[in-house]
């Protein structure tokens, strides 16, 4: 099954993610900022991507484009709850920095896993 790394610097749903994913019989990793999260990234075979955009340590705009100029094609979601202003800016910001896919929390499982299953999915 593929490797999911999760970069989320809230607890909870950093926790709800893995949990929802395992599930479904995917391996987790996560981390709780963009700097850990590209250290793990670079020491295993990550097949997705799933980080917040605005954290502390490492923001999330930042943390995509790292991951972009080391590995072109592996598979990034980028999720936002928005902060000053609403999501829809800072995930059009990721999105244009290399996210394949934007969501606004509280992120919906069913769209989180039908997208997951559509970035995993092998081209034909």
């Amino acid at each position: 099954m593929a490797l999911i790394l999760i970069i989320e610097d809230d607890d909870q749903t950093r926790r709800v993610l893995k949990i929802m994913l395992e599930r479904e019989g995917y391996d987790v990793l996560e981390a709780d900022d963009g700097l850990e999260g590209i250290k793990l990234f670079r020491e295993n075979a990550v097949d997705l991507i799933i980080t917040d955009i605005i954290m502390f340590e490492k923001d999330g705009v930042t943390t995509i484009m790292e991951v972009r100029k080391d590995s072109p094609n592996v598979r990034i979601i980028a999720i936002s709850g928005g902060a000053r202003v609403g999501p829809e800016v800072y995930l059009q910001l990721a999105k244009r920095v290399g996210a394949d896919y934007a969501l606004t929390k509280p992120i919906d499982r069913k769209e989180l896993l039908n997208t997951i299953s559509e970035l995993l999915r092998p081209p034909r």
